[in-house]
């Protein structure tokens, strides 16, 4: 019998949410990873290379962009510590049609950041099952990459 062995990357979750929309995403992306989930007031550089690979997910805030109170700070500051690091990026919205998140792989690339795909996964509102599937199809990729 031939045994087999598969790298399974070491993947950190980092996401903010404020209606629970991206925390069930965030949790079906880390389910599909077998990923830890890390608070972004406790991810920085350092906490950064401890992974492999990180999936990071917020929703559109205000005028489509990053939540800015939290998450946009711990996401600045990591930038600079991106560049070669495979990445997911995901989030859910309400409103407008996605742009934040082309902005958020744009600017993530232009960080020297491998994106996931070249493109983040976005939920209108509460993710159903499919979306819910798709978060954990997101985080096993992420993991086998």
């Amino acid at each position: 019998m031939k045994e087999r062995f598969f790298f399974m990357s070491k993947v950190a979750v980092v996401f903010w949410s404020a209606t629970g929309n991206t925390e069930t995403m965030a949790n079906c992306v880390a389910e599909g990873a077998n990923g830890t989930i890390v608070p972004c007031g406790e991810m920085n550089a350092a906490k950064l290379a401890e992974f492999d690979a990180v999936a990071f997910g917020c929703p559109a805030m205000g005028a489509e962009q990053l939540e800015e109170s939290e998450f946009e700070p711990m996401f600045s500051d990591l930038e600079g510590s991106l560049n070669g690091k495979k990445i997911a990026l995901f989030g859910s919205y309400g409103w407008g049609d996605g742009q934040w998140m082309h902005d958020w792989v744009e600017r993530a690339q232009g960080d020297g950041a491998q994106v996931l795909n070249g493109e983040g996964l976005i939920c209108n509102e509460a993710p159903d099952e499919d979306v819910q599937a798709a978060c954990r199809k997101l985080g096993a990729d992420l993991a086998a990459w």
